[in-house]
């Protein structure tokens, strides 16, 4: 995961302000509410994560060599990286 639990609880503060400001929804508990937030952030870092990394593994795996940066690896790995999600529900 790319996040500090830090930067993981500040991020949810502004998503709970900003929901909580824009009318959006009462909270009944806060310190409830920060956690089913960060709690949805990690998980959906993971699963970004491990879309990454099975990306790459896809381009890594295929017989020619593909530089990482090149026009071609961007489309297969943003490809593959839609494709992992996609099956993980994101």
């Amino acid at each position: 995961m790319r996040l500090s639990e830090d930067r993981i609880t500040h991020l949810a503060h502004l998503i709970s302000d900003g929901i909580w400001k824009d009318d959006l929804v009462d909270f009944k508990d806060d310190d409830r509410a920060l956690q089913e937030i960060k709690r949805a952030m990690v998980e959906y870092l993971q699963v970004e994560d491990e879309a990454d990394s099975a990306a790459r593994a896809k381009i890594r795996s295929l017989s020619r060599d593909i530089p990482e940066g090149s026009r071609e690896w961007e489309i297969l790995y943003r490809k593959y990286f839609e494709e992992e999600a996609s099956k993980k529900g994101f």
